[in-house]
């Protein structure tokens, strides 16, 4: 459907597509779980290319064992893989600078979201793409759904599995996206086939992530998210190469709004439309010169429904333009709108015939656009309201056409002695058109008869009579009058069009000043004060703005004028517009008894601010035609205090982080440093146990060796925890052996102690680290044991229909009440933590170390006495 004829690329679509033919291309190969065929996918493409004479290498690939997809490597260039030995360990990842080095045309990459080992130059495979994109190479890569940051935690509230490894949503939606779908019957087939995992984990696969309503699920967002890529890519290339009309790419849906009752319905119509099409919507009032005759009633529906639409989650919009019609063509094309919701209202046949029907001009306008008319409600009888003017100016502007044909007559009859009575008609076209286009419709017309009887009475004969007795003076007279007509017609219009143009230049100008006035300010109370001056001046009402100060709102900024005192009903409006996140006041639907307006500063970090409204006549402080400007001005306040509230707390993380660096630094070198010594002083207690079998000092010697080894040893493993060093390398664990293992490592510790082991064998296997579970068991049993009370430790393990726990419980004296969470702070110490003579570390890693697995943790003081520590694995 082509809407506008008048049309030329997008500038900022085209610097976009100048920027990105610098790039290499990048193509995602989406998936809804592991095991639907995307690296498989990737490689044949990869192959094809291949043949038809690309230069293609493997960059990195997992095949995981499969035949059929390590035979697609193999005719590919692989380029080798880099080695990193990290903790003991040789971990390998793609070797970034080498495929930089080859420089191939197109590289292979395997799983976008992938983490990089430490020591790599990026922390995440996806900027190792980048690199490769900025150097020019074409990139192919997979990725799953639940690994796209904006779609993580809805995967993660139905899965109960949050990935770690995600991508931001500006990577993805650069990217062409190609969905590799497998219907969720078959990928469980496939599953319990062993094609995806080894048996024993695909079972458990089956039990959580594999479910078939998971599935179902996760392959619903991935065809939806593609789709939203392409809608964009799309909107991108029409915006680029100018192509004007609607494309069915995404829907996108709008809502005309009106002054008429019943309009609400219109809107709540078009939310649940939105909604059954998960599309963006939009709500706009066109704005035509019918608009200057509004009472006020009608201004105020037309605010409220805004308010409306903005409160369900619409865009909204006020377009100035001649016609309803035509604003709303404008609007379709500018935003290819592709679903619209109009009103259809009973109107008199005389205006339908003046005004013609917006809808049936909305059907009629092209293919490509759905139109959803929805009844609404009759129109009220039109009352006119104008501006009053004085006597005096209704008398001149009725004495001016008489005037303007007076000294119209008196110049014909000086210039007829020269010209002749044939173009005297000539002369009368003067006052027409300057009664018209200076006043208006009316004047105009009465001036074009006025214009016509004078030349009829001394110019035609029979002179000095209205008789006229040459058909053609009849038709000359006409022509006057219809001259009056059009030119009146076209002077309002002009004059329209200048109005509108000259508002949208003033709207436009204050907000870009308002933004201007708010990047130079540098702190919240500049930022503040120019909130409050920039508004009042553009909205013409007293502004103050709130933030909350010790758990209460306090007004810091107004203008014009001092800080006024609010009122009680003012002030509980002001809480529930910062509680609720809802304007409130007079002009809303919320607490309107009060005397002020209160509009919350919405960001995605929370509310950070209210900004109450004033008016001077007490009424509502922004009418329908300042609705749209009040909402830009509230947005770009709402950035500026996220700006400002981000900025600090960058510099706050600077300096967390410079004081965790300096402790990392710290506590290795004094676990380095103590761990020589420490080692000699063992030895020499061994050599002295030689010496000396039966000396009494020595077990007391070894335990406190001991104890300082597991000290540095935390001291050590918080560093790990503090720096990000963990490596994670989950496996099915058999808890009973993880207990057994933990119990005989400490068996010089637990000396005496009476181990109460409550461990099923027919447990399930969890998912966890090995080497990070037997930290946190050991710290675990460390601590029970050293706050044991009577010396009895109990290990309790069951199955919950959502978990399988594993219970440490000592018959110490407990934990402080409240503490339950401080227990796990570093350095905790007291009753509370690794209480008296503890080091304040044993906890605290065991929750780091248990949260880097996913597992959760909890302390608890057990009903029958002691603390209980309790570890909760998700099955």
């Amino acid at each position: 459907m082509v809407l506008s004829s008048d049309s030329r690329p997008s500038p900022d679509a085209l610097l976009r597509a100048a920027k990105a033919e610098e790039r290499g291309r990048l193509k995602i190969f989406l998936g809804a779980a592991p095991g639907v065929g995307k690296t498989f996918e990737m490689l044949r493409e990869g192959a094809e290319r291949q043949r038809a004479g690309t230069d293609v290498v493997v960059a990195v690939v997992e095949t995981h064992g499969r035949a059929e997809t390590q035979a697609l490597v193999e005719p590919l260039d692989v380029i080798a893989r880099r080695s990193i030995d990290y903790q003991g360990h040789t971990l390998e990842e793609m070797d970034l600078d080498a495929v930089l080095e080859r420089r191939p045309q197109l590289a292979l990459v395997d799983e976008f979201a992938h983490t990089n080992a430490p020591g790599s130059r990026h922390p995440k495979r996806w900027q190792d793409v980048m690199e490769l994109l900025d150097a020019g190479i074409d990139v192919y890569t997979t990725l799953n759904v639940q690994h796209i940051d904006s779609l993580n935690d809805v995967v993660a509230s139905f899965t109960r599995v949050r990935v770690r490894e995600t991508v931001p949503d500006s990577v993805f939606d650069g990217a062409e996206v190609k969905v590799v779908d497998l219907p969720p019957d078959e990928l469980i087939e496939r599953l319990k086939a062993g094609k995806v995992y080894i048996p024993a984990e695909a079972t458990r696969a089956l039990d959580r992530f594999f479910s078939k309503a998971n599935l179902s699920a996760l392959r619903e967002m991935a065809l939806r998210r593609a789709a939203q890529s392409v809608d964009q890519a799309l909107t991108e290339h029409l915006d680029t190469h100018a192509v004007t009309g609607t494309y069915a790419g995404g829907e996108r849906v709008l809502v005309a709004v009106s002054e008429l009752p019943g309009a609400d319905t219109l809107v709540r119509a078009a939310k649940r439309l939105a909604d059954a099409l998960k599309a963006p919507w939009q709500a706009v009032f066109i704005e035509t010169p019918r608009a200057a005759g509004f009472a006020e009633e009608q201004r105020r529906q037309v605010a409220d429904m805004l308010g409306l639409a903005a409160s369900l989650g619409a865009t909204i919009a006020t377009v100035p333009a001649e016609s309803v019609t035509a604003g709303l063509r404008d609007q379709i094309a500018e935003a290819r709108i592709t679903q619209l919701v109009i009103g259809k209202s009973s109107r008199t046949w005389w205006f339908a015939l003046r005004h013609g029907s917006v809808v049936d001009a909305m059907l009629t306008a092209g293919e490509g656009l759905a139109v959803h008319v929805i009844p609404a409600g009759d129109a009220p009888p039109r009352t006119r309201t104008s501006v009053p003017r004085g006597d005096w100016s209704l008398a001149v502007d009725a004495f001016v056409p008489v005037l303007l044909v007076a000294m119209t007559t008196v110049l014909a009859r000086a210039v007829e002695p020269w010209i002749g009575p044939g173009g005297i008609d000539l002369i009368y076209l003067l006052p027409v058109i300057v009664g018209s286009a200076r006043l208006g419709l009316w004047p105009g017309v009465a001036t074009g008869i006025l214009a016509g009887l004078a030349y009829n009475f001394f110019f035609l004969p029979p002179l000095y009579t209205f008789t006229i007795a040459d058909p053609q003076s009849v038709l000359t007279m006409f022509v006057l009058i219809g001259i009056a007509t059009f030119t009146a017609n076209l002077t309002g219009r002009l004059q329209v069009r200048a109005t509108i143009g000259a508002r949208s230049a003033q709207e436009n100008a204050a907000v870009a000043g308002f933004g201007q006035a708010l990047a130079r300010a540098s702190d919240w109370r500049s930022t503040s004060q120019t909130i409050c001056n920039e508004a009042a001046r553009l909205l013409g009402v007293t502004v103050i703005l709130l933030d909350q100060r010790d758990g209460e709102l306090e007004c810091i900024a107004s203008a014009p004028g001092p800080i006024p005192e609010l009122g009680t009903v003012d002030r509980a409006a002001a809480d529930w517009a910062w509680s609720r996140g809802e304007a409130t006041g007079v002009g809303t639907a919320t607490l309107v008894s009060a005397d002020w307006q209160f509009q919350p500063l919405k960001t995605s970090l929370g509310i950070l601010g209210v900004v109450g409204l004033l008016a001077e006549d007490g009424g509502n402080p922004v009418g329908a035609d300042r609705a749209v400007l009040l909402t830009t001005l509230l947005g770009q306040a709402a950035l500026a205090q996220e700006r400002l509230k981000l900025e600090d707390q960058l510099r706050d993380v600077s300096v967390l982080r410079e004081r965790d660096r300096l402790r990392a630094a710290l506590l290795s070198s004094i676990g380095h440093d103590l761990r020589t010594p420490l080692t000699s002083v063992a030895a020499s207690v061994d050599a002295l146990a030689r010496q000396y079998p039966d000396a009494a000092a020595v077990p007391l010697a070894r335990a406190d060796i001991a104890r300082l080894r597991r000290f540095l040893d935390n001291l050590l493993d918080m560093v790990r925890l503090d720096t990000g060093a963990l490596a994670i390398s989950p496996e099915s664990i058999d808890l009973t052996d993880a207990v057994a293992s933990a119990v005989h490592d400490l068996k010089d510790l637990l000396r005496g102690v009476h181990i109460d082991l409550q461990v099923p064998v027919d447990l399930p296997l969890v998912r966890a680290d090995p080497t990070l579970l037997h930290h946190v068991l050991i710290n675990l049993l460390a601590n029970a044991a050293i706050h044991g009370g009577d010396g009895r430790v109990a290990i309790v393990g069951k199955r919950t229909p959502d978990a399988v726990l594993l219970s440490v419980r000592d018959h110490g004296p407990g934990l402080e009440p409240g503490s339950e969470r401080r227990v796990f702070d570093t350095f905790a110490q007291g009753r509370g933590s690794d209480r008296s003579g503890g080091s304040g570390l044993g906890l605290a890693i065991a929750k780091g170390f248990a949260e880097a697995m996913q597992v959760g943790i909890t302390a608890r003081n057990h009903p029958d006495g002691g603390a209980e520590f309790s570890l909760a694995f998700a099955v």
